[in-house]
């Protein structure tokens, strides 16, 4: 089987969680599958040991400043012709030959239009029709992002195949203190803590965190809320003005989440809409209780190990708050159930789905002709 790969999203400098998607489950499948041959395509150069190698596997990289995927990748796959195409980040060429397989995160920009410019709406509203609809299989993150493709873009359901993302399998809890100490030095945060993890943005409920944390005077007890990522689109600084105890580390090296993850007294994650909660399981890898929403896919994520808000709720998330870093009986609960929750999500098991996709896609393409 020749399987051509959109590859381009995994060279970002700063990778969000599409992008190690990407990464993750490119390394995966790459690693499990030594028989078919892969055609790599790039916008960027990757480093040389950014990916496994292998005879079987090749890589093109195709400079070009817009419009990348429906004009050279697009152009590639009409000269090369091959047996399937793979996209691992919502968006497939206009006009490309034979199936394909695409994979669709969430539909977040149809819940929070106003977290989106009015051109990035119509493009992600076209993308995704357009790719949900081309496509011959759809893998989506979780059962609530393929909920939202049948309900909103008529797919059937048959079509959509959920496969849950893995996490990075090296997080692991941090036990050493001065491991510990040394990233609290770094970003500037008290001995004990609360932690978000993700873009600052509306979507993320930043602001009513912020207020639930001010409600349930956390502060006084010496415990800190960190805002760990980088300031998103809208993102409004009255959200944290004025608020003692906030830190905002801004975007983190990856090698720090381990230690940030395990030396905090929980994750605090009222996410408004969530095709996948990466934080919510890497959370849970290493050792560290969570409360997260009772919305979207959240649920499905944590199932019993994890506290669940209603996240337009601020007097309940500072309640759960308090528990969270009072209740030690509770602490222990969610940590056990926390690990044998986060073993399921793994990029091994991630690929296996996606390498059985594959080929069922090129097997309907082959009957096609």
């Amino acid at each position: 089987m020749d399987v051509a790969v959109d590859a381009s999203r995994i060279t970002a400098a700063r990778r969000t969680g599409t992008e190690r998607y990407a990464l993750e489950l490119l390394r995966a499948l790459l690693a499990r599958d030594t028989v078919n041959r892969y055609r790599l395509y790039f916008r960027d150069a990757p480093p040389a040991d950014m990916l496994p190698a292998g005879p079987q596997i090749t890589a093109r990289v195709i400079p070009w400043p817009r419009l990348w995927t429906h004009t050279r990748f697009a152009a590639a796959l009409w000269a090369s012709r091959p047996d399937v195409m793979f996209v691992p980040a919502h968006t497939l060429p206009l006009v490309f030959p034979g199936p394909a397989v695409v994979t669709i995160h969430d539909l977040g920009y149809r819940f929070f239009p106003e977290a989106h410019t009015a051109w990035s709406r119509r493009y992600l509203e076209w993308s995704t029709r357009h790719s949900a609809r081309r496509a011959t299989i759809v893998l989506a993150d979780s059962e609530a992002t393929r909920r939202d493709l049948v309900a909103l873009y008529g797919i059937p359901v048959e079509k959509v195949r959920v496969v849950y993302p893995g996490v990075d399998e090296r997080l692991a809890p941090v036990t050493d203190g001065a491991a510990l100490a040394a990233v609290r030095t770094r970003y500037g945060l008290p001995d004990r803590y609360l932690l978000f993890v993700g873009t600052l943005q509306p979507r993320k409920n930043i602001q009513r965190l912020v207020q639930a944390y001010a409600a349930a005077e956390l502060h006084r007890r010496g415990i800190g809320l960190a805002l760990v990522g980088g300031r998103g689109w809208l993102y409004n600084p009255a959200w944290t003005a004025g608020v003692p105890g906030v830190v905002e580390t801004g975007y983190v090296a990856d090698e720090d989440l381990p230690a940030l993850y395990s030396g905090a007294e929980g994750l605090v994650f009222p996410s408004l809409y969530e095709g996948f909660g990466f934080p919510v399981v890497e959370a849970m890898r290493c050792g560290t209780p969570v409360m997260a929403s009772n919305t979207s896919s959240l649920p499905e994520l944590t199932g019993e190990a994890a506290l669940l808000v209603d996240p337009l709720d601020v007097t309940a998330m500072a309640a759960t708050m308090l528990r969270l870093t009072s209740d030690r009986a509770l602490r222990a609960r969610l940590i056990a159930a926390g690990r044998v929750q986060a073993a399921r999500f793994t990029w091994d098991r991630a690929a296996e789905a996606v390498l059985a996709a594959l080929t069922e896609a090129a097997e309907a393409g082959r009957r096609s002709r």
